[in-house]
């Protein structure tokens, strides 16, 4: 009874708020970048962030343009989650408040005043898939699977758009791999292909950082131990919703080591589709609102370069995919 009567309150909330904010776009502030409509849906960038400076909890925002102001939805429409995850749970009611928040163009805080972090702060599982693109196949001779071939990381490994990668010490092997990432917007079990769409909230960008020796020649061969430590997955920089993706798998995506192109392909090359992957997971595991599916990465990593290529701290490596944004990671 206790859980029905707080979900009637935040409902009742939301849609006071959304009201409220809807009613605002009647006067469109003079700032109000010119390209944004209040006569249609706003382009809706869901990012998470923290005050600069500050090391309080993230709160959810959305961005007014790439790289720009950032909507605090806090303060546009405090009744509205502040921990990505309890958002996206919210499902539709959640992001049609963002909308109206960002169309009604109040709130909006300057870049250099916050600090962005990963737009998930706190998945609850990071999957991952391997060899689930055809040219990274070719690229070690190997064969092109017959299913998706899933891993994990840790929450631990989880950092921001622009935070630091540290380079472990007991590693002398660390690799970069682009990748796009699928955010689930729905809890799901037993999903169908043909429904998986549902499911999924939006796209973001994340570097699959590796240590190959702990990958390919430790633990037994396992891969576990060589994807997750900490801070080996940026994400970021927004999880753009899948309304402003038409097709996911036309996309272009690349990674840069300190500005030289290292990694250029795009999501076309990819061996199990977006829905295939939802699906098949979903047979497993259930998935909550937040997970997020990193669904692998093209050729061009270090390992496989003749001779061998591996990051070093003072190293920058930014990953990018169309659409969806960089991420900028130092290494140190």
């Amino acid at each position: 009874m206790l859980v029905r009567t707080s979900l009637f309150q935040f409902l009742t909330r939301g849609a006071r708020c959304l009201l409220q904010t809807r009613a605002t776009t009647r006067h469109v502030p003079q700032f109000l970048p010119r390209h944004i409509s209040t006569s249609r849906p706003a382009r809706m960038r869901l990012v998470s962030f923290r005050d600069r400076g500050s090391d309080g909890k993230p709160r959810v925002g959305v961005e007014v343009t790439a790289e720009g102001g950032v909507v605090d939805l806090a303060a546009a429409c405090p009744a509205l989650p502040r921990d990505m995850c309890d958002f996206l749970a919210a499902g539709q009611t959640a992001l049609e408040g963002a909308k109206s928040a960002l169309e009604a163009g109040q709130h909006i805080l300057p870049r250099d005043q916050i600090h962005l972090t990963s737009p998930v702060p706190n998945p609850g599982k990071v999957i991952c898939v391997g060899m689930n693109y055809k040219d990274h196949c070719l690229e070690q001779n190997a064969p092109i699977p017959e299913e998706p071939i899933y891993f994990s990381k840790f929450g631990n490994s989880i950092t921001g758009p622009e935070d630091d990668i540290i380079h472990p010490e007991n590693s002398d092997e660390v690799d970069w791999e682009v990748e796009m990432v699928v955010v689930i917007g729905k809890q799901g079990k037993d999903i169908k292909e043909e429904e998986a769409y549902n499911y999924v909230v939006g796209y973001t960008v994340a570097d699959d950082v590796s240590a190959r020796d702990w990958q390919m020649r430790k633990n037994g061969g396992q891969w576990l131990l060589g994807k997750t430590f900490d801070t080996f997955c940026p994400l970021g920089p927004a999880i753009v919703t899948k309304d402003e993706i038409p097709d996911p798998h036309a996309l272009g995506l690349r990674c840069r080591v300190n500005g030289k192109t290292v990694q250029d392909s795009s999501t076309e090359q990819l061996v199990f589709k977006v829905p295939t992957l939802v699906s098949w997971i979903s047979r497993i595991v259930t998935l909550s609102p937040g997970d997020v599916i990193l669904t692998g990465t093209p050729p061009g990593v270090g390992v496989f370069r003749k001779p061998p290529v591996f990051l070093k701290r003072g190293d920058v490596v930014e990953c990018e995919v169309d659409g969806i944004g960089t991420i900028r990671n130092k290494v140190v």
